[in-house]
């Protein structure tokens, strides 16, 4: 089974907290940041929410993506967010 990779943003409830990563398990890692599973940022900030999601061929080019959205500034992260997610939903409830 080919392994897809994801660049995604989770956030918190207030939105203040915004958790940039990168997986080939978009479903598996949501479930992990909603548990509190893995100690750190996303623990600690309970970015639990899942806000924004891409789709990349190879995880190379999601890599070099996190890179980039992880040194925009947080209005260029809102603004992207709100194009795909203008509400702030918990996307995870669609899979």
């Amino acid at each position: 089974m080919e392994k897809i990779p994801f660049v995604y943003m989770m956030a918190s409830t207030n939105r203040k907290a915004l958790y940039i990563g990168v997986t080939t398990n978009l479903q598996g890692r949501v479930w992990q940041h909603k548990n509190g599973i893995v100690d750190g940022f996303s623990k600690k900030y309970q970015t639990h929410r899942l806000v924004f999601f891409e789709q990349y061929q190879d995880v190379t080019a999601a890599i070099a993506r996190e890179k980039q959205l992880k040194n925009w500034h947080r209005q260029w992260k809102n603004n992207l967010v709100e194009q795909q997610n203008p509400q702030w939903l918990d996307l995870s409830f669609s899979f």
